[in-house]
């Protein structure tokens, strides 16, 4: 199997259970079936080995991972629920229902799950990685960058991570962060036509048009089949006065949609319909899509073209407009202020109750000027007079 002889090594496995079934041939010849690729050949065989040794919790993990890995939730949370009952503290089994929970939404209960794992594998990147994007789907962006970063710095050379990484920048219109990585995980997986989707996003918003629409051409030529890229291509297109480039990027993505509306039940990201709707319009092209109703659960949510829409009814921070404001408002409260400042001045101050009070001098004791001035000049008469 080491030398990549597979056949030579399916076959002496297959001799080797004949002879004695035994748990690890099984998951060795499970292992190849999953090296070349073929998961319904490797499911049959680790079903064989379950039926085989149903307390092994190893075969029963790996069971559910490929359930869950071609999308049978059902199959796979029964035979993780199995592997968790024989070991409850399997941390493969507990991370994989964690992201199974995480998936549809459940991320309260997957983050309870992965305190248990935190404690046992605290070092995991993939722990920490779908702790970050549990974060990211409570809307808690900072705690998800951290948790990120964390995992990225356990596997720096995660595509996933770097992606993820680059998603959550996004959503936070940081796009020099969010190109970082975006940029990173393409060399790491340069053949995702999503990557490259996502990369001129973040290019569009850092106003470099043309990196843009270069890296939008390379995700149309790898990803045939996501009606997102072609989308927003179009919206790029159409904002910088090409309508008939935008025009036909918008066929193109009715043809995708329409593919995918054949071959499978997949439903559309609300905010994806209104912008290819809102594209339409402005594009003179009648709807000509019949949407289905809006998907419940995607990630396609935080990609959407939102971020290469300018919104015409909130100002950004630092605009003139705001700016305007803030002065007015500033120069209002200076105003307030003397006018409190003035009436102060001119009431009467008057002391703490606290303090004694000093003796006001009474109607006899006041004197005039005229009167002590002519006192003073009879006592100089009189001294004159005695010298």
């Amino acid at each position: 199997m080491y030398l990549k002889h597979f056949n030579k090594a399916k076959d002496q496995l297959n001799n080797a259970l004949q002879l004695h079934r035994h748990d690890l041939t099984y998951a060795m010849l499970g292992k190849i079936h999953l090296l070349e690729g073929d998961t319904d050949k490797a499911i049959e065989v680790y079903k064989k080995a379950v039926e085989f040794s149903p307390e092994n919790t190893e075969l029963l993990t790996t069971l559910g991972l490929l359930y869950l890995q071609l999308g049978a939730y059902q199959k796979a949370f029964e035979h993780l629920g199995n592997a968790l009952t024989y070991d409850p503290s399997n941390y493969k089994a507990i991370l994989a229902a964690g992201s199974m929970m995480q998936t549809h939404g459940d991320f309260d209960v997957a983050l309870t799950k992965y305190r248990v794992v935190a404690h046992t594998m605290p070092e995991s990147p993939p722990l920490w990685n779908n702790i970050g994007m549990c974060f990211f789907g409570k809307k808690k962006y900072v705690a998800a960058i951290s948790c990120l970063k964390r995992a990225n710095y356990l596997a720096p050379f995660d595509w996933k991570i770097l992606y993820n990484l680059g998603l959550v920048h996004l959503t936070m219109q940081q796009y020099a962060s969010a190109f970082h990585f975006l940029s990173a995980a393409v060399n790491f997986q340069p053949r995702m036509g999503e990557l490259y989707m996502l990369l001129a996003v973040a290019l569009t918003n850092l106003e470099d048009v043309e990196n843009a629409k270069r890296s939008y051409e390379q995700a149309v030529a790898l990803d045939k089949c996501n009606p997102l890229v072609t989308l927003n291509y179009a919206v790029l297109l159409y904002n910088q006065g090409d309508q008939k480039g935008a025009l036909g990027q918008y066929h193109e993505m009715e043809k995708r949609v329409n593919t995918l509306k054949e071959s499978s039940t997949l439903d559309f990201d609300p905010e994806m319909v209104d912008m290819a709707q809102k594209v339409g319009a402005a594009l003179q092209v009648g709807e000509s899509l019949v949407w289905t109703k809006p998907v419940k659960d995607s990630k396609l949510k935080q990609r959407a073209t939102a971020p290469s829409k300018p919104s015409s009814t909130q100002q950004p921070l630092g605009s003139n407009q705001a700016l305007g404001q803030a002065m007015s408002s500033a120069a209002g409260y200076g105003k307030t202020l003397q006018l409190s400042t003035g009436a102060g001045a001119s009431a009467p101050l008057t002391k703490p109750p606290s303090l004694p009070l000093e003796p006001e001098p009474g109607p006899e004791e006041t004197t005039s000027p005229t009167e002590s001035q002519e006192r003073r000049r009879e006592k100089r008469k009189s001294r004159l007079a005695t010298e």
